[in-house]
């Protein structure tokens, strides 16, 4: 089977990585270099701790194990994966109460929870007075471009190629099915299926390929400091970090994160905005995001930051990424719309994208068991999209 994957961020190359390593004949096209899109604009979260009982979580947690396979088969060192575990904390007995409740629910889904009342046991530079929190040692960290870099060098060594070129349109044979891709400058690449892996821009992808889906932009902030000693062991956010990712509010959201990297910089997020593809600098984000960090660790007041990047998370309108193949256009498979957790996911979505191509599971991946992913959710009975 040949596959054509549209996208070299960290999804496209995973998907590239399990297709290949399944023996596919496997070639990655992408307009720019390999992780050059949302894949570097982003943190590297590999979290559990994030999510609500559902699908998401359940690709999360296969995907958790993923990149602890990966480290074994490409080494952990080359792209940073960092088991440091997640630390959210209450501000508030109320709030603590509420994660209480939302950690719960998480235990019964089988994520690990251990439960803290004294925080500065774990953290010992955080703010005095905070309430509690709940350690979360499931939760890991990756330096994003390497692991896409990573990922996507073991799939050339599995037999895939890569081309840098603009995906222009589908090609499609007698019946309606994909036959190949169409370049910006005229070039034909055949193939049996699609994937479109593009990220951010997913939803014009799958409209050029004939499978239009939802893709919109969200964008956020994320502020670097100044190299450090070791200050920050796990990753530590305010339990509003998890209403701020299941939010749709078009307006400005921000909830403190902070975490240290291996580096010695700290990064403090996160933000997010419906605006568009607009990049403008936002001064007023950034002074938003600085003064919450330093109320949650008081020493960062003293730190010079050095730099801020922004880009944008790629989100499904019911915030779950859109995996699996499009019935409007036989042989494009969908890989997008993760919004701020494609980092953590993409090991998973590979492995499902290729279990969808063989027709089988592949590497823990059942299609049968992630149906809820699957673009049918935004299909009229007429099959139009919505």
């Amino acid at each position: 089977m040949k596959v054509v994957v549209v996208g070299a961020g960290a999804v496209g190359a995973a998907c590239a990585f399990h297709a290949a390593s399944a023996g596919l004949d496997v070639t990655v096209v992408d307009r720019g270099p390999v992780g050059a899109g949302t894949t570097s604009r982003g943190e590297g979260n590999v979290l559990l701790s994030d999510k609500e009982p559902g699908p998401e979580l359940d690709l999360a947690r296969l995907s958790r194990a993923l990149w602890d396979e990966a480290g074994d088969e490409l080494g952990a060192a080359s792209f940073e994966l960092e088991p440091k575990g997640g630390l959210v904390v209450a501000s508030t007995g109320e709030g603590l109460a509420a994660l209480g409740e939302f950690v719960a629910r998480q235990a019964r889904a089988g994520v690990r929870v251990e439960r803290v009342g004294n925080v500065r046991e774990l953290e010992p530079h955080i703010a005095p007075g905070v309430p509690g929190g709940v350690h979360y040692p499931q939760d890991a960290q990756v330096q994003p471009v390497l692991a896409a870099a990573a990922l996507l060098r073991a799939a050339v060594e599995r037999g895939a190629r890569t081309r840098t070129a603009e995906v222009a349109a589908a090609v499609a044979g007698r019946n309606g099915e994909v036959t190949g891709v169409r370049t910006a400058a005229g070039e034909t690449l055949p193939a049996d299926a699609v994937v479109n892996a593009a990220g951010t821009w997913g939803g014009e992808v799958g409209r050029r390929l004939g499978a239009p889906v939802e893709v919109l932009p969200r964008r956020g902030f994320v502020l670097v400091t100044e190299p450090l000693p070791p200050m920050v062991r796990h990753k530590v956010y305010s339990a509003d970090y998890v209403a701020g990712v299941a939010s749709s509010d078009a307006g400005l959201e921000t909830s403190c994160v902070v975490e240290g990297t291996r580096g010695g910089t700290i990064l403090i997020g996160a933000s997010r905005e419906r605006v568009g593809f607009d990049t403008t600098m936002n001064p007023a984000v950034v002074a938003r995001l600085a003064a919450q960090a330093c109320r949650l660790f008081p020493f960062l007041r003293n730190t010079h930051l050095i730099r801020t990047y922004r880009g944008f998370r790629p989100y499904c309108p019911d915030h779950l990424p859109v995996v699996g193949p499009d019935p409007r256009a036989p042989g494009v498979v969908h890989a997008c719309g993760h919004e701020g957790a494609g980092i953590g996911l993409a090991p998973a979505t590979g492995a499902l994208v290729t279990a969808h191509l063989l027709g089988r599971p592949w590497r823990g991946a059942d299609p049968a068991a992630h149906t809820a992913l699957l673009p049918d959710r935004f299909l009229t009975p007429k099959g139009a999209a919505q």
